[in-house]
């Protein structure tokens, strides 16, 4: 069909309007996603606290010592760990938690190449930390004092304290997240801190009626009261459960066996920041440090609450 006058002056107003229309330049969008990235700095940064924690205590547990040998330029000056030891662990195990270590000081680095980071806050990683967090759970002063370095279970009862919490904090932190990269990397964190906690919990559950010597208490009943203390402190509700629960709590309310931990529909539960700053600090309350971080953790996250 031919083209009348009128048609093509319509063209030609249409593409003299486009001329004229704004230019949409790749580094206009390439800002606009860095603010997003810069949006989400604080909440890449708070999971260093968590990050820290399992590094060194698994790589002490593991090896007898930590990231000041293994990858000091991470720790960015931050203090040395107090009282981390050597665990009395089997070949097994400690091929398994040293896997561990070496994984959480890939997630350290990991998240140090997108954001700036702080220095490792003061852990307090010693079997007196260690008792208190367990009386606490218990609700009684054990005797003896719990120590995690005694044995392969003691040292996964311990390493069931705070993998799961950090597990929960990526859960409840993807959302919150504007960037595509920033989401990416969480979910990946996310997947590998998920499979840790699975691999810890399928082996204490293989073992959850064992009796933990010389408590009188099963492996089964320690982790029921971890993850109970854990949503005592969190304030927030039920976001945690042990090995064995009540067949109503249990997948589609058929099974007491609770090798992961879920909802109802079986979905990961989450946890805020400051849920998880009340866990570690054993203190309940974001404003109150103690615990496994005396001198509470790092970060504008963190730090805003204690000032």
């Amino acid at each position: 069909m031919a083209l009348t006058a009128t048609s093509t002056a319509t063209i030609t107003t249409l593409l003299i309007s486009l001329f004229f229309l704004p230019k949409i330049h790749s580094s206009e969008f390439t800002g606009t996603h860095t603010r997003f990235a810069k949006a989400d700095v604080d909440l890449l940064e708070f999971p260093l606290n968590l990050e820290f924690f399992e590094a060194e205590f698994f790589l002490y547990g593991a090896l007898g010592y930590g990231l000041d040998k293994v990858a000091p330029n991470l720790t960015k000056g931050g203090p040395t760990p107090l009282g981390a030891e050597k665990a009395n662990l089997d070949h097994f195990t400690q091929d398994v938690i040293l896997q561990f270590a070496y994984q959480e000081v890939g997630h350290l680095r990991g998240i140090q190449k997108v954001v700036k980071g702080f220095p490792r806050p003061l852990l307090d990683l010693s079997k007196e930390s260690f008792a208190k967090t367990v009386d606490a759970a218990i609700g009684k002063k054990l005797s003896p004092p719990f120590d995690p370095y005694y044995s392969g279970v003691h040292f996964l009862l311990a390493s069931y304290l705070i993998p799961y919490v950090g597990l929960t904090g990526y859960v409840g932190t993807i959302p919150k997240l504007k960037a595509p990269s920033s989401r990416r990397l969480v979910a990946g964190l996310l997947g590998v801190e998920s499979g840790q906690d699975a691999v810890i919990r399928a082996y204490l559950y293989e073992h959850a009626k064992e009796i933990v010597s010389p408590y009188g208490i099963t492996v089964g009943e320690f982790t029921n009261h971890f993850s109970e203390l854990r949503d005592r402190l969190g304030h927030q509700g039920h976001k945690d459960e042990g090995l064995v629960v009540p067949l109503a709590e249990g997948a589609e309310g058929k099974i007491n066996g609770n090798v992961l931990a879920g909802d109802t529909d079986s979905v990961a539960f989450d946890r805020t920041a400051e849920e998880i700053l009340r866990i570690v600090y054993g203190s309940g309350d974001e404003k109150k440090p103690g615990g496994f971080y005396p001198k509470g953790g790092n970060g504008r996250i963190a730090r805003s609450h204690l000032l």
